[in-house]
């Protein structure tokens, strides 16, 4: 497991790669892995050089610590009183948050804990959410007189809107019981069968052809700001492409043929 550079003597990111899936676990559990101009740094970073890389099939978000993520570091964001800074600081998030739905390869949040403000805005960016059962979710910022106006973004992409907005308004915990019924969850498991519950699922999707997961993942997001009209066409456009790709033909071929595919990515 590598490390990348710490703002103290402790890694903030921790980035593992094993049969084309990448790991990232936050490290500051101290801090209860809150996101630090650093933290948002190194996942950018890391997430940028995964994009281009295609032999990285899968991301997996995960945790170390009591937390998974407890959202922006509140003294961080004290530290200064210039407009700038604080404008700064949410356009550094959120490019960050825009890079997870951009890029190519899916992205697992692996949740453990307490995800709040931000740390919930991370778990409902990402494509799919794997949770532990003693796992809780709120967007807090309200109770200190700030709303949650960026996690408002994906909560409101991943849930209905009145869940959303009592999430947002009151500043309420829910559960990974919860979260799940809710929509901001998939799946919710114990807490010593997550590692191997998130692995499961994102070897499942490696396995897929990497092409088809591409084109499909940017269509999803791209089509939900469209009109109905409008997303049909640009989803026909989309499995058009895919149908006359070699993935495609090969997949189809070996279902026929009743064997196990060969992706070639093309």
């Amino acid at each position: 497991m590598s490390a990348l550079v710490n703002e103290s003597t402790e890694p903030v990111l921790l980035k593992q790669s094993d049969n084309g899936i990448t790991r990232l676990t936050l490290n500051r559990p101290g801090q209860y892995n809150s996101l630090s101009k650093h933290l948002l740094s190194e996942l950018q970073t890391a997430l940028d050089e995964i994009a281009t890389d295609e032999s990285q099939r899968v991301v997996i978000i995960a945790a170390n610590g009591k937390a998974f993520c407890a959202g922006h570091d509140l003294k961080e964001m004290r530290s200064s009183e210039k407009r700038e800074f604080h404008q700064a600081l949410f356009e550094q998030c959120g490019q960050m948050m825009q890079t997870i739905a951009s890029m190519p390869q899916p992205v697992i949040a692996q949740v453990n804990g307490i995800a709040t403000a931000a740390g919930c805005q991370l778990v409902a960016q990402c494509d799919l959410a794997v949770t532990s059962d003693v796992s809780r979710f709120a967007v807090s910022g309200i109770n200190v007189g700030l709303f949650c106006s960026t996690p408002a973004v994906p909560l409101s992409r991943n849930m209905h809107r009145k869940q959303a907005m009592q999430m947002l308004l009151t500043g309420d915990f829910v559960d990974a019981t919860v979260a799940r019924e809710y929509g901001l969850v998939n799946t919710v498991t114990s807490e010593n069968g997550l590692e191997a519950e998130t692995l499961v699922l994102a070897e499942k999707i490696a396995a897929k052809s990497p092409l088809a997961i591409k084109m499909g993942k940017r269509m999803f997001y791209q089509q939900l700001s469209m009109g109905l009209d409008k997303a049909y066409d640009f989803a026909g456009e989309t499995m058009t492409c895919n149908m006359n790709s070699e993935d495609a033909r090969e997949g189809i071929d070996a279902f026929i043929e009743k064997r196990k595919p060969t992706w070639q990515g093309r």
